[in-house]
């Protein structure tokens, strides 16, 4: 690990989905959200909740690279509401965002606490999160993990409608932390979306996962090696 990654850094910024979460964004053309759907209770039938799901993901999907939208993303609410034509009740409308939510979760990995916490010894931990639907049942998965209490600051993108590369985000975590650009550092897997935005922001960035950048501060198989590494520091 190079000298420059530890010099003055008191803070780490991470991503989350294809960092430390992973198997989630399940919106394959094969996927049926019918099931999720009854298991929350849902009575419409099974066609017409996977075209509603389908329509707010691509929706979304379309938007989400688009500067425009950058920092202000509409919720998945919004999206049913907007591609449906029929009128849904207030409680069918919840269990189709949530329905979408539990397409879009994934799981934190037992491994991946470990390295945070590795981590959370030398530095403060923040997370910038892109998500689509709220952020309850993240929450709920990072203390089924036992990660919540590692991170000093997190921002979901479904709360404010800013999503990377907006610097917004990082900036927003940054004054969470009480630390200047100089003082942390970026851990992501997406050029585009982490490093444009840490770049942005005035942060380094480090890419974990097979991406390749010449701007990237260097890059680790994943957030696993990244830990060893940083233990292998001396830190």
């Amino acid at each position: 690990m190079k000298r420059f990654f530890l010099q003055g850094i008191r803070g780490l910024l991470l991503d989350m989905n294809g960092t430390f979460m992973f198997g989630g964004d399940r919106f394959g053309e094969d996927e049926d959200f019918s099931s999720a759907y009854r298991r929350l209770g849902g009575e419409l039938p099974g066609e017409d909740v996977n075209r509603i799901i389908r329509g707010a993901y691509d929706y979304l999907a379309a938007r989400y690279p688009n500067p425009q939208h950058r920092d202000r993303f509409p919720s998945v609410e919004r999206a049913i509401v907007q591609t449906w034509p029929g009128r849904l009740a207030e409680s069918e409308l919840k269990r189709l965002v949530d329905t979408f939510a539990l397409h879009e979760l994934g799981r934190i990995p037992t491994p991946y606490v470990a390295a945070m916490g590795q981590l959370r010894k030398s530095f403060q931990l923040g997370a910038v999160i892109d998500i689509w639907a709220p952020k309850g049942m993240w929450l709920q998965e990072f203390r089924r993990a036992g990660a919540l209490p590692l991170f000093s600051a997190l921002s979901f993108s479904s709360d404010h409608g800013r999503v990377k590369p907006s610097p917004e985000p990082f900036r927003s975590v940054l004054r969470q932390l009480g630390l200047n650009a100089g003082q942390a550092v970026v851990v992501g897997d997406s050029p585009r979306r982490d490093l444009g935005g840490a770049s942005a922001a005035g942060l380094g960035c480090v890419l974990v996962g097979e991406s390749r950048h010449s701007e990237a501060l260097a890059r680790f198989r994943d957030l696993l090696e990244f830990s060893q590494a940083v233990i292998d520091a001396g830190r």
